[in-house]
């Protein structure tokens, strides 16, 4: 039953819902500037609904590429069969129906926007998966749910939009982590992503710097939306974190050209880790801080 449950949890990649779930919550109390946590649990469950769809049925077309690197969530999805598909589909109508109940047109047509985003990354004949464009579907992964958030309340702002492409980079980034950990499979399956384009180390780089280059932004969001001086502490923290791992792993990545495959992948694996980890703070950072801001405002 346990083991059930985890590998059903594996199939709809449950953190990254979670994820995208605090990042609907935390848009919803940063837009509307109140703790609505009604409206804001609504709308952080849509978004969990959907991209628990969608990557459902990424699952199931990379169910051979995750023999390699997730072995127990592709032997779950095989056990599944056609009916993988089916639960994808069925998580795709109760995300157009939890849209349409809203009353709201725009919200369900943000709603389909991600499922088409969701089909054309992972379904065939797309499969922008395996391609060196998977960054550019993935800016959707982080800014449908705020884009769904902005419908729902009416509001676009320039507030908004910065939020929107700080959490539509972010997401971006992360796909290109995750490229790190599945370099073995992809290359094998001759699959097309950035990583495998330029070369595991220099696509380490890259990825790197764009997770650097995502800092001001998310300085410029804490200034904008007026959060305290522990979002800016807890996202210093972060930085200094990722610097110290890095600065660790300083011979391997920056000094030593001889060193093996195999222990450039380990430290691909880790650093996706680590950086999932970073991910999921600083989107409960920004969650937790809206919350706290404008409930000290309504005090």
């Amino acid at each position: 039953m346990l083991g059930a449950v985890k590998g059903f949890l594996s199939f709809i990649s449950v953190e990254r819902g979670l994820m995208l779930f605090m990042i609907a919550m935390g848009a919803t109390f940063l837009v509307a500037q109140k703790p609505t946590l009604v409206e804001a649990s609504y709308l952080g469950f849509v978004a969990f609904c959907l991209w628990s769809g969608v990557d459902a049925i990424n699952n199931v077309y990379d169910v051979d590429l995750d023999m390699k690197s997730d072995s127990f969530r592709a032997d779950f999805t095989r056990s599944l069969g056609r009916f993988g598909i089916l639960i994808s589909l069925a998580i795709f109508v109760l995300c157009m129906a939890l849209g349409l109940i809203t009353g709201i047109q725009l919200v369900t047509v943000f709603i389909f926007v991600g499922i088409i985003a969701g089909v054309i990354y992972s379904v065939p004949p797309f499969r922008l998966r395996q391609t060196i464009y998977k960054p550019l579907v993935n800016v959707s992964v982080g800014a449908v749910p705020v884009l769904i958030v902005a419908s729902f309340f009416n509001i676009f702002s320039f507030e908004l939009l910065v939020l929107v492409f700080l959490i539509g980079l972010s997401t971006a980034a992360n796909s290109l982590w995750e490229d790190l950990a599945d370099y073995e499979s992809d290359f094998a399956a001759k699959a097309r992503t950035l990583v495998v384009v330029l070369g595991f180390k220099r696509g380490f780089f890259i990825t790197v710097l764009v997770g650097y280059c995502m800092v001001p932004l998310m300085v410029l969001v804490g200034i904008l939306f007026h959060l305290s001086l522990l979002y800016f502490i807890i996202l210093g923290v972060l930085i200094a974190y990722l610097s110290l791992r890095l600065i660790q792993h300083r011979n391997a990545l920056f000094r030593s050209k001889n060193i093996e495959l195999d222990a450039l992948l380990q430290l691909g694996e880790a650093f996706a880790k680590d950086f999932v980890l970073i991910a999921l703070v600083q989107t409960a950072n920004l969650m937790i801080n809206g919350f706290l801001n404008y409930q000290q405002i309504l005090v």
